[in-house]
């Protein structure tokens, strides 16, 4: 069973509104079993949404409509849906009667537009609103002498969720007959770009496309990582998970410790887990990034049972008089050391990551932008990289977070941290 998505309304292609409806339809029909390879939005045009109506049913089993079902003259949605039947559109009493009782029970008058919510093709099956005044559509079309099926919900969110859940997800899965889930599981990466990563699990593709279930994509995002999404679909939950563990194995097997993490897991979670596990604190002293770090950090619940701080030490006389930085250019890896150590003595941490670097656009103490130094100080010792780091200046400082914390996950499994 396939069922795509159109989203109807002007305002989301004028980004006005954000379209989340797509997106939380999509989840919902992944974790079903039930396929959606397309989400197309359109304006409030009937001739347009017609057109993509007619486009979608060739390959999609099912559609479901969100949006355009209101009493206003640009919803143009039940006009769309009637027009590709072939049918009219008809006054249904019944829901005509539960509007006019739901605005005399609010004490407010209802305007004639309002019957415009009660016309339906004919042919369809209404969905009643429980939450709301426009019902939705159950239509059944045919397309080249195959019965397929649209659905129109409201564009308001609680309205959509409770008809998907009650009317449109039921449907599906009775036309779908076999039932079936879809499982995803995210790997995390970091220290490789995409096309390198690519490269390195070309062989693992080539086999995951012969054998066509699971799949597999990579999304970049920034400083959240590479992500490499496995998906699986079975009869079960427990078979696609099994499905996806075997493949999970084997991508690990060849990225080793460049996977950091797994779905919601992030970089600087990981991070602070694994000074948790270890009853170690950390404190930090930032130049380049500006506290992105901190911030990172603190975003995560609990991460005060682990960061004691952080020291912004963006003026070279800071990271002197109160980092104790010796005299000199500070853009090195003997003064990211020295930070480190410093972050470490003056926040009581027993682990101190400091980072100092160019940002951009000139560059600094001879060193071009894109230059990250990071220092890592711990009671058995300090260390420094000097990384080079791509974008532009904001690019960069969001890159050089999820690397200094890369490098500090990386010392951490290497090194049994003591008191």
């Amino acid at each position: 069973m396939r069922c795509d998505v159109l989203a109807v309304g002007t305002e989301l292609l004028l980004g006005q509104i954000v379209d989340t409806n797509s997106s939380w339809m999509g989840e919902q029909l992944a974790a079903s079993g039930v396929d959606s390879l397309l989400q197309v939005k359109v304006g409030d045009n009937v001739g347009r949404i017609i057109a993509q109506i007619e486009r979608l049913l060739v390959d999609a089993d099912a559609l479901i409509l969100c949006g355009g079902l209101g009493p206003t003259h640009d919803d143009l949605t039940r006009e769309a849906i009637a027009a590709v039947m072939g049918v009219e559109l008809r006054l249904d009493q019944g829901v005509a009667d539960v509007i006019r009782t739901m605005f005399e029970s609010r004490g407010r008058r209802m305007s004639e537009n309002n019957l415009r919510q009660a016309m339906v093709p004919v042919g369809a099956t209404v969905i009643p609103q429980t939450r709301g005044t426009a019902p939705g559509l159950i239509c059944p079309v045919m397309v080249g002498g195959v019965e397929k099926v649209v659905f129109a919900v409201p564009g308001v969110p609680h309205e959509l969720y409770d008809m998907f859940q009650r009317a449109v997800l039921p449907e599906l899965l009775e036309r779908a007959g076999e039932p079936s889930v879809i499982v995803s599981r995210v790997l995390r990466t970091w220290g490789e770009s995409e096309s390198g990563l690519n490269e390195r699990l070309d062989h693992l593709i080539a086999e995951l496309d012969e054998a066509g279930n699971p799949t597999l994509a990579f999304l970049a995002s920034g400083w959240e990582g590479l992500k490499v999404r496995l998906t699986a679909k079975a009869e079960t939950t427990a078979s696609a998970a099994e499905l996806i563990e075997v493949w999970d194995r084997r991508i690990r097997d060849e990225l080793g410790d460049q996977v950091f993490g797994v779905d919601t897991q992030t970089m600087e979670s990981v991070v602070l887990d694994a000074l948790r596990d270890r009853g170690s604190t950390l404190g930090l002293a930032e130049s380049v990034t500006g506290g992105l770090v901190a911030g990172r950090l603190t975003s995560v619940p609990g991460s005060s049972e682990v960061l004691r701080g952080s020291i912004v030490s963006y003026a070279t006389e800071v990271k002197q008089s109160l980092l104790g930085v010796a005299a000199g250019p500070v853009v090195n890896e003997q003064a990211a050391v020295e930070m480190a150590e410093g972050a470490r003595r003056v926040l009581g941490a027993d682990v101190g990551l400091a980072l100092t670097g160019v940002a951009g656009p000139a560059e600094q103490d001879g060193m071009p932008a894109g230059t990250l130094c990071v220092g890592i100080a711990t009671p058995s010792g300090s260390l420094a990289r000097t990384l080079r780091v791509p974008g532009q200046r904001e690019q960069m400082r969001q890159f050089a977070v999820i690397s200094s914390l890369d490098l500090l996950r990386r010392h951490l499994n290497d090194l049994d941290i003591g008191h």
